[in-house]
Order: C-alpha cells, then sequence, then structure tokens
C-alpha cells in the first residue's frame, strides 16, 4: 500500500501516513477525505472505501513552526530544489564527478556560522570557484537569500508524493514572509 498525505485543519501538510492509518482516522471522524485515488478502493467483506490520497484532520493541531538545530545537506538541498545557487543548473544537469555541496556565503574563516541563514547550495564547480571568499570578493551572489526552511520540508524528504499530494505540499515550502 502506498502513503497518505495527512493535512492539518489548516490545510497545513504535517507528515505522510499509511493508508490503512488514514482509513482508520476517517472512520473515527478524526480527519476526512480531501483527495482520493479514483482507480482504487479499499474493499473490506462489508464495506467499500474511497483510497485516500489526502486527508483533513477534523480539529486543529500544534506543529513546530520552524525547524530548529543543526543544518543538515539533505535539508538544506530539498530547500534549494536540488539546484546550485550560484550557477543555477539543478543536479540532473552536472557532469561527471559534480556533486552538490554546502556552501557557506560568509566562510566560517571570516566569521560566518554554520546557521540557515548563511549556507545555500552550491555545484563543486561554484562552491570551488567561490573558495574561501566573501561573496563580493568573489563577485559571486546566490540567487536566493538564505533561510531557514519551513517544517514541511521535512515531510518531503525521502518520501515520494503523488502529483495530486505535491498541489497540498508546495505551497508550503516557500519563504514564510
Amino acid at each position: 500500500m502506498g502513503k497518505t498525505l495527512i493535512l492539518n485543519a489548516s490545510a497545513e501538510p504535517l507528515a505522510f501516513v499509511s493508508v490503512r492509518r488514514a482509513v482508520v482516522l476517517v472512520l473515527k471522524e478524526k480527519a476526512e477525505v480531501i483527495e482520493e485515488h479514483v482507480e482504487r478502493r479499499i474493499r473490506s467483506e462489508k464495506c467499500e472505501f474511497p483510497y485516500p490520497l489526502v486527508i483533513r484532520l477534523v480539529k486543529y493541531i500544534e506543529i513546530p513552526r520552524r525547524l530548529r538545530g543543526v543544518v543538515t545537506n539533505s535539508i538544506l538541498f530539498a530547500r534549494d530544489h536540488y539546484t546550485c545557487q550560484y550557477c543555477g543548473r539543478h543536479k540532473s544537469e552536472f557532469r561527471k564527478g559534480e556533486h552538490l555541496s554546502r556552501e557557506h556565503v560568509k566562510p566560517i574563516s571570516k566569521g560566518g556560522m554554520d546557521s540557515w541563514d548563511n549556507v545555500t547550495t552550491a555545484c563543486s564547480l561554484c562552491n570551488y570557484k567561490k573558495g574561501d571568499r566573501l561573496p563580493y570578493e568573489a563577485k559571486m551572489y546566490p540567487r536566493a537569500t538564505p533561510f531557514e526552511p519551513r517544517y514541511i520540508v521535512l515531510v518531503l524528504l525521502g518520501q515520494s508524493a503523488d502529483p495530486i499530494q505535491r498541489q497540498y505540499i508546495e505551497p508550503f515550502l516557500k519563504r514564510v514572509s
């Protein structure tokens, strides 16, 4: 069986849960089905249920608003859409031997921190080219201002969302103003 995206009562994505867990939440009237798989159904001896792709909780639950703690490459790369913030190339465009890397906008050797607002995704070529210099010294500036990602980035990591589920997730990936 696949995974079901669970939304808070506010429609903010929370996590993926098993289809079985999603059906239980719906049957206990703790959630409602928002999107269902049109070609699949869940059948028991006496009942038939929609195959839930997206469900929404009936009552709002509090969730962490921002990530706290250590910057990880997996979350950093997801935040930056697996794209070098200097040359604009996606990882799918890299040549053999090239890879994504963590780049400190203000190098640690010059007082920069390993924090969300100082790290960005760079291809190995751009990271090497910028080296241990400040953006104005290297004449290299990130395309987007680094920011602490929203909670939902965690949900996407390691998950394969259906295109219908992505419609509910992607608006929450954008930076909060």
